[in-house]
């Protein structure tokens, strides 16, 4: 098929251009589809991730609910998972707070330990730190561990805690029998709650310990 001069010229320049930048451009389209599927594939795998770690969660909240040592197995296997494989997600934190409370009400005061001294240790959220802090210290109370304790609740405690803090360091100062600085902690936790209604079960412990 004859093309004119106009035609040809066109084509020429076309060529021309392939020529020079063709390679450059099918570099750059397969590029583009290389990161558009690397996208993908992460959007996969954190959905993938996610669900798997929903997944070990409702199985250790389920055997949570759950009496008998097979319950307690379960709690410990799918804590130990999410914490593994999962630890970055958000159900890892959640997990381990459901696990310590189960197994610290079936008495295993050491896996309550356990899973709580983890928390502590690596999760980068503030608050779920602190809780963590404040409820081992509770663990370690019930061991008598005393001076653990009372390490767990040093420093300056984010916002809202600490009332609580203080409140803890009471019963812990109480059961090493130093009602004095004991009383202290509690005043201390009465400023700092408020009109809260847990500020009513401190200024008990105020008042069974002053009569006694």
């Amino acid at each position: 098929m004859a093309y004119d001069l106009e035609e040809q010229e066109k084509l020429d320049a076309l060529k021309a251009w392939w020529e020079r930048y063709g390679t450059l451009s099918m570099a750059l389209v397969f590029a583009v589809l290389a990161v558009f599927a690397g996208w993908r594939g992460w959007q996969w795998y954190q959905s993938h991730q996610a669900n798997q770690a929903m997944g070990y969660y409702e199985a250790l909240e389920a055997a949570a609910a759950q009496p008998g040592d097979d319950a307690v197995a379960r709690i410990k296997a799918a804590s130990t998972a999410l914490r593994d494989d999962y630890a970055k997600s958000g159900y890892a934190a959640r997990g381990v707070l459901v696990a310590a409370w189960a197994l610290q009400e079936r008495k295993d005061l050491d896996g309550a330990r356990e899973q709580l001294e983890w928390l502590a240790r690596n999760d980068t959220v503030p608050a779920l730190r602190a809780v963590a802090r404040l409820r081992l210290a509770g663990v370690l109370l019930a061991q008598k561990q005393y001076e653990p304790a009372l390490a767990q609740l040093q420093g300056t405690p984010p916002a809202g805690f600490a009332g609580l803090y203080a409140d803890r360091r009471g019963d812990i100062l109480a059961a090493q029998g130093e009602p004095a600085q004991a009383v202290q902690a509690w005043k201390e936790a009465l400023k700092s709650l408020g009109a809260d209604p847990a500020a009513q079960i401190v200024q008990l412990k105020i008042d069974a310990l002053n009569g006694a």
